[in-house]
Order: structure tokens, then C-alpha cells, then sequence
């Protein structure tokens, strides 16, 4: 369950201020349709993140297990530091927009979270849990938590989220699972 409640925690709270959060925003205002959305994001984000998961797992498998823990904060340093810059949207042009509310949601998600940080610590999160199948869970559970109120109450929430804070609560996330990885490592030494 560690697993699963740290990713659910991280990706939620990585999420909130991501690009593809700005695309929830724009394709609730151009489609009008809420449930296409959602469905589209959660077939989007499990597809995406079951990739990133096993390449994950498979990686881990590969790195010698005296290496791992410190690859692994060294990640969580890097994402902590990534999560300190803005997002900005760039789904305005898009040619997948023609193909109706779900389709386009589950193209352009899938294609938005390609390299992006919560694809990332999905990745880095499933090297650092053998339980790949709850770190999909919970981070595709962490998309919909920080996606779906964004769909739901749209720009009224975009308004009074400050994201500058959401976005340095969640670098410190980062940090401290960085720093527990070192401890963790140097305490089982």
C-alpha cells in the first residue's frame, strides 16, 4: 500500500499546475462534455503510465541494487527542481480536436504526458517500488484527483488554486522522498 499512497500523493499533487491540467481546462471549454473527458483521461494515463511503470520495474531490474537508491533520489532531486517551473498550455492547435471529446482527450493526454515530470516519477516511482501494478493505480488515481475537479468546476478552480504553492508543496514532496531514499539506504547499510 506504500506503493500505491505515494504515488497517489505524488502524481495528485505533481499535477496540479502541469500542462495537462491547462488541457483539462481547454477541453472542457471547447467540448462542453465532462464524463468523454474524464474517460478519456483515465484511458490516456493508464495507458501512459502502465508504460512508464514497467519501463520502470524493467530498469530497476537491470541497475545493480547498490546503484538503484541513489539513482533513484538523485531522480527525485531532478523532478523536485523540474516541478519549480511553470507549465505552460500549448494544445490550442491541435489536429486531434475533430475527432470528438473522447478521442481527443485520450490522443492529446497520452501525447502531453510523453517525457512529462509525472511520466517521469511514474517511472521513477515504479524503480523504487516492486508493486508495479499500485504505483499504476496510484498515479493514474493522482491524475484524476488533480484533473477531474478542474473538468468539474473548471475556470471558477483554475482562479483560486495558487499554483506557485501548489508547485513548491510538491518539489518538497520530492525532496523528502529523495531524502528518505538516502536514509533509508544509508540506515540499511
Amino acid at each position: 500500500m506504500e506503493a500505491f499512497s505515494a504515488s497517489t500523493l505524488a502524481v495528485a499533487i505533481a499535477e496540479i499546475g502541469d500542462k495537462t491540467q491547462l488541457l483539462s481546462l481547454f477541453l472542457v471549454a471547447r467540448y462542453a462534455t465532462k464524463m468523454p473527458i474524464i474517460l478519456g483521461i483515465l484511458i490516456a494515463t493508464i495507458l501512459n503510465h502502465a508504460l512508464s511503470a514497467w519501463l520502470g520495474a524493467w530498469v530497476a531490474s537491470w541497475i545493480p541494487g547498490e546503484w538503484l537508491p541513489w539513482i533513484l533520489a538523485a531522480s527525485f532531486v531532478a523532478i523536485a527542481l523540474w516541478l519549480l517551473i511553470p507549465d505552460k498550455d500549448d494544445s490550442d492547435d491541435s489536429r486531434f480536436l475533430g475527432m470528438g471529446a473522447f478521442i481527443a482527450t485520450t490522443v492529446m493526454f497520452f501525447i502531453a504526458e510523453i517525457g512529462d515530470k509525472t511520466q517521469i516519477a511514474t517511472v521513477v516511482l515504479a524503480a523504487k517500488y516492486t508493486d508495479t501494478m499500485w504505483v499504476i493505480i496510484g498515479t493514474t488515481l493522482g491524475m484524476l484527483i488533480a484533473n477531474v475537479p478542474v473538468i468539474l468546476a473548471g475556470g471558477w478552480l483554475m482562479e483560486r488554486m495558487p499554483l506557485a504553492t501548489a508547485r513548491i508543496s510538491a518539489s518538497i514532496l520530492f525532496a523528502v522522498l529523495a531524502a528518505v531514499t538516502v536514509w533509508t539506504t544509508l540506515m540499511n547499510s
